[in-house]
């Protein structure tokens, strides 16, 4: 089959298209043929793209863990969906990824597609609505009426985080670029501040809780701001090199999840909750994408890699 693969050189990683073996399901595993799958560039710099779970080297690293697909073939003991249905999700960040024409996944990261969404905007929503959902709900205890703060309110994940803390009942604060104002107020935050003009903390007081998805100086200047009992959330904090036990706990890495994907399908097929692409390209150009390389028309939306 056709994929794109990880090839260390010069101290960088860089991509490259070619054949590689087909893969082959365990006996509780699918084989997805995948039909689009979600571009995700800073995948290139975190340890599981590069090390299998017991620290080894992966060859050839498939990136692209964010899918829409159909279910090819199944292991002897695999469960919950039949050869043929379309289902999405994600796979495990250290097996090899859906950059391909086929990939596994585990019946645990994977759900039936929303029917009225597209197998493009299908693939861009596992990994965003799962971090949004598991930072807001598991690890935030986010609650309807709470004051909530988002940094990056206009990303794949920042835009997820606003839409379900306005339905289940927040007042969300984001801040974004000048250039994506106008888009987040589109997402219903009841206030949105554009960074690139005005320092947050002069206009945003006692918070009950932080979702960040830029970390550094923004994440530091968010706690003083909290109330008591507030909580923070980060999912772009370098934990292995701070210093700072609020950081440390404050960080979290999502976790792929059949239940909380299917619970949400009905949302996304409403229209309650929209995905966004950015750009639809091809196999061969995702290299190039994962370089930052492919623009968005809107400013905003992930790439994603169309390939049956």
């Amino acid at each position: 089959m056709k994929a794109v693969y990880v090839v260390k050189g010069n101290g960088a990683a860089e991509l490259r298209l070619d054949d590689v073996p087909m893969p082959h399901p365990s006996d509780d595993e699918f084989l997805i043929k995948v039909t689009a799958a979600g571009v995700t560039p800073t995948e290139l710099l975190w340890y599981p793209t590069m090390h299998t779970k017991d620290g080894a080297d992966r060859v050839r690293a498939i990136p692209g863990h964010e899918f829409s697909g159909v279910v090819a073939s199944a292991g002897s003991h695999a469960k919950g969906f039949s050869v043929g249905d379309e289902v999405y999700g994600m796979n495990d960040w250290f097996q090899q990824g859906a950059m391909a024409d086929f990939c596994i996944a585990a019946p645990s990261g994977l759900a039936l597609k929303p029917a009225k969404l597209s197998r493009a905007e299908a693939a861009v929503v596992p990994i965003g609505v799962l971090t949004a959902w598991q930072g807001l709900f598991v690890r935030g205890k986010l609650e309807g009426g709470e004051r909530l703060l988002v940094h990056g309110g206009s990303g794949s994940v920042g835009a997820f985080v606003v839409q379900l803390a306005k339905l289940h009942g927040a007042d969300v604060i984001a801040t974004c670029s000048r250039r994506n104002v106008e888009f987040v107020r589109s997402l219903k935050a009841d206030q949105v501040v554009d960074y690139e003009s005005t320092r947050f903390e002069e206009v945003v007081s006692s918070v009950d809780m932080v979702f960040d998805t830029v970390g550094g100086d923004s994440l530091v200047r968010s706690f003083p701001l909290l109330r008591p009992g507030g909580r923070v959330v980060t999912i772009a904090a370098d934990v292995e090199t701070t210093q700072d036990p609020r950081i440390k706990a404050a960080f979290f890495i999502v976790e792929p999840n059949h239940q909380q994907l299917t619970d949400l399908g009905p949302l996304l097929d409403a229209g309650y909750l929209r995905p966004f692409v950015g750009a639809s390209i091809s196999l061969p150009q995702a290299p190039e994408a994962y370089r930052g390389r492919t623009t968005s028309a809107s400013g905003h939306g992930k790439a994603v890699v169309l390939i049956s």
